[in-house]
């Protein structure tokens, strides 16, 4: 049997791996299993079969482990929330036509941080009253972009209230909330702490006051909510309950200035299992804790209690998808490290290369065969540092094999380049047993797509 370990269930459990399984245990989509060809199936398809049918690398996402997270995180706040909320997808981990087509028939809004983002989930038909807008250098077109679709600004600074206040009118306001940086700090990579006071993004505590006074002064913005996001993969929960009374207080307060703050969104940030040795809270017991921390906060002041919202990425996507490469060359160095390249590495994941994030792996064509090696998987870029696994437990590895890591939904494909002109992969979505083309794989006529030859060069 295959453990299909995640933290995304709908029960709150996480399935555990069994007991006689190696170390280093992949975390893979919910519906794992091993057929009867020793084969790696995930949404009833042989990933083997996949890679012959679509090439490697490939970006294979499970849409039953997608919909289920998406599901968890709305029921939950049915079940845990007296008021109302909200939840929004955020698209900057994995934005493309069909995850946020399918993110938005669970119910979610989508959060966008570009006219780009704001495009691709226009286009997948998500309604603009349903996006929000991110971002903290928001160009005057995006702005005006994102009025002329009904989204909610999320403003960042002094100018792009200014902006806004010139592009919108009295008699067609445009939705706003005001991003705050709320001095909470957590444990989590120095670059993705984003609620530190020494951030880029947000208005200082001690200017809202000012800006308060300024925006109950400008009718064409109308400002109905607050947001904070305090930064990513987290796995405490105490910094998001202690959001929650620092936001209830800012709405009390600048509902005081004459703002009709009525939604609070406290971010997001649920870390996620990538290794054995992460434990976030479920989103379950993620979603308790805030909404009993926020319901907490307003009784404890006598308000009624705000719409809640959450903008939640990595958690929805990261554990539904997997990229299968293709194992190539080895080379050992004596005493010192094994290494093995795969046709892939930085330009579809430059996570390992940026963050020093780890991942785990599995031989989706010998599922059965016993953790013998240690094994450093290294890239086909021409970097030293592009390593997608080092010192991985992992069978002895053979050309030709089907390297699945797992855990590659969130910020893989989003981050992806063309690092040494290598077309980014094709993405696949599955579903009992049948596999649809998410995303084309590059061809090298792409690649030039957006060259020119100066006549003279030629």
């Amino acid at each position: 049997m295959l453990a299909t370990n995640s933290p995304i269930n709908l029960s709150g459990q996480r399935f555990l791996p069994p007991q006689n399984t190696a170390p280093n245990q992949a975390i893979l989509p919910l519906t794992a299993q091993v057929n009867d060809q020793d084969h790696l199936e995930i949404g009833g398809c042989d990933v083997p079969q996949l890679v012959q049918d679509y090439g490697s690398a490939l970006y294979i996402v499970d849409e039953s482990t997608l919909r289920i997270a998406c599901q968890q995180y709305r029921d939950s706040f049915d079940r845990y929330y007296a008021g109302e909320a909200q939840v929004i997808y955020a698209s900057k981990a994995w934005s493309c036509l069909g995850i946020c087509a399918l993110v938005a028939s669970e119910g979610l809004g989508i959060d966008v941080v570009s006219g780009g983002e704001l495009y691709t989930s226009l286009q997948a038909g998500v309604q603009g009253e349903r996006i929000y807008f991110h971002g903290n250098n928001k160009s005057t077109d995006e702005l005006r972009y994102a009025y002329e679709e009904g989204c909610t600004v999320m403003v960042d600074n002094w100018l792009e209230l200014k902006q806004l206040s010139a592009i919108a009118t009295p008699e067609h306001p445009i939705t706003i909330f005001l991003r705050l940086t709320p001095g909470i700090e957590c444990h989590t990579h120095e670059y993705i702490q984003t609620g530190h006071l020494d951030s880029k993004f947000g208005f200082d505590p001690n200017q809202l006051p000012e800006v308060f006074a300024w925006v109950a002064e400008h009718p064409q913005l109308h400002c109905t909510g607050l947001h904070a996001h305090i930064g990513s993969q987290i796995f405490e929960r105490q910094p998001h309950q202690d959001l929650t009374s620092v936001l209830v207080d800012w709405m009390l307060k600048a509902q005081a200035a004459g703002l009709p703050i009525t939604t609070l969104n406290i971010g997001g940030g649920l870390g996620i299992c990538y290794t054995e040795a992460d434990d976030p809270p479920t989103i379950e017991e993620w979603v308790k804790a805030a909404c009993n921390a926020m319901q907490k906060a307003c009784d404890i002041r006598n308000v009624p209690l705000p719409k809640i919202m959450c903008e939640p990425g990595r958690s929805l996507v990261a554990n539904s998808c997997v990229t299968a490469y293709t194992v190539g060359s080895q080379k050992q160095v004596p005493n010192i490290r094994t290494y093995v390249a795969v046709d892939g590495g930085m330009s579809d994941n430059p996570r390992p290369i940026t963050y020093q994030s780890q991942y785990r792996a599995v031989i989706a064509n010998r599922m059965a065969d016993p953790t013998t090696e240690t094994i450093t998987v290294a890239g086909k870029h021409c970097e030293s540092g592009d390593v997608v696994l080092k010192d991985a437990q992992l069978p002895a590895l053979q050309t030709d094999d089907i390297l699945v890591v797992a855990g590659t939904g969130a910020y893989n494909y989003s981050m992806a380049s063309n690092y040494n002109r290598i077309g980014r992969p094709a993405a696949v979505l599955v579903q009992n047993g049948q596999a649809e083309l998410l995303i084309r794989r590059e061809t090298y006529a792409d690649l030039l797509r957006q060259d020119r030859l100066p006549e003279r060069l030629a």
